[in-house]
């Protein structure tokens, strides 16, 4: 568990998946993070959160001792780095998180559980950059990315599917040292 002022990061558990399930069928999440037309039952969410994938780190967030989130790192691939541009010999870590409990939007908690769990991520692992694609729409997230230092790299054209449609995605990206 790596604290950082008032959030705390810590692997996923089973007893975690409850949780996961009442954040990702909430359409308010939803909306944002898997579709609204992708709702989680618990069978779902152990299928997608608790199979077994060695390079993928999944954590729970929580501010201020309550669970509020969560986020997940790894590797990219050799076929991700080279769809992003990416040297194959360059450390690139791609990251994703949500804070599922609606109440604590808005509030510049996002902010701060972007930054802890990139810090948590470089504590764990050396790290030459850190991706993550939101969608080109969720001008929220990516405000809240550029604050954390993340910046924009490149547009990836119909990138992943959103309620019933491609969509836009940004390549946004943090450096090491930067």
């Amino acid at each position: 568990m790596i604290p950082n002022e008032e959030i705390t990061i810590r692997r996923l558990r089973e007893e975690d998946a409850a949780l996961l399930a009442a954040w990702l069928s909430d359409d308010r999440v939803l909306w944002y993070y898997e579709g609204r037309d992708r709702p989680h039952d618990l069978a779902l969410i152990k299928e997608h959160f608790f199979t077994e994938e060695p390079e993928m780190t999944r954590c729970l967030i929580s501010y201020q001792g309550t669970p509020i989130g969560y986020g997940q790192y790894y590797p990219l691939n050799p076929d991700e780095k080279s769809e992003y541009g990416y040297d194959s010999s360059e450390l690139v870590y791609g990251m994703d998180q949500f804070i599922g409990e609606p109440d604590y939007w808005d509030r510049g908690i996002g902010t701060k559980l972007v930054m802890a769990l990139r810090n948590h991520l470089l504590a764990s692992t050396p790290v030459h950059k850190v991706v993550m694609d939101p969608q080109a729409w969720n001008s929220r997230a990516i405000r809240c990315y550029e604050k954390c230092g993340f910046r924009k790299i490149k547009l990836l054209t119909s990138h992943e599917w959103h309620e019933g449609q491609m969509r836009d995605c940004w390549l946004v990206e943090w450096t090491y040292g930067s």
